[in-house]
């Protein structure tokens, strides 16, 4: 887009944004609900693959950034009208949420591995499919959602085995899909403030 003052195409939609979205000038939250997820996900993974000794820096990021602000990336998406925007970003801001809680309240150990496994592998079911929407979106957004998957496949692999190898394989992926998520919230950014698209996110066709 050419006009400095028309927003531009949402991260998570293939085309212009809702005609009621632009009227109101709301303005597309994917960088918002990327750049959260994109964050907490590489502190997290920084840990899984072992290469920080501790999860705890993630917590307060798990509530703050990836739960809170990425439910309420969702909450706005849903007043633009985007079902797969508002169904993703709201549930993987109560995966952070979840997260959290676990981790903070000592459930985590009191489910154990079965039961940890069974969480991560719940995630993933939701992944698998949602990366099968994630085709109708762009590019940017299928690819992060194919890494997600994997990284929580793995991990529930790992938690369920006891392979911590496995389980760092997951936290290398995880950070796979940090890097590629923070692409596509900067790439909204850049566009958005640039007033054209400037940085390719690849819409389907």
């Amino acid at each position: 887009m050419t006009n400095p003052e028309a927003p531009v195409a949402s991260a998570t939609a293939p085309s212009a944004p809702a005609p009621a979205a632009a009227a109101h000038g709301i303005a597309d939250p994917g960088a918002l609900g990327l750049g959260a997820f994109a964050l907490t996900t590489f502190v997290l993974s920084m840990s899984n693959t072992g290469i920080v000794p501790s999860s705890a820096a993630v917590l307060g990021l798990a509530l703050f950034y990836g739960g809170i602000a990425q439910v309420i990336a969702g909450i706005w998406e849903l007043r633009n009208g985007n079902t797969f925007g508002a169904t993703a970003f709201t549930s993987f801001g109560a995966f952070w949420l979840a997260f959290w809680y676990l981790e903070s309240t000592g459930g985590n150990v009191e489910a154990g591995a079965a039961g940890m496994g069974t969480f991560l592998l719940a995630w993933a079911i939701f992944t698998l499919y949602m990366t099968v929407a994630a085709k109708k979106t762009n590019g940017s957004i299928f690819i992060v959602f194919v890494a997600l998957s994997i990284t929580f496949l793995l991990l529930a692999i790992g938690a369920y085995t006891g392979i911590t190898a496995i389980h760092q394989l997951g936290g290398w992926f995880g950070i796979l899909t940090a890097l590629l998520a923070w692409y596509g919230s900067f790439a909204v950014v850049y566009n958005s403030t640039s007033g054209r698209q400037s940085l390719p996110v690849w819409p389907s066709k």
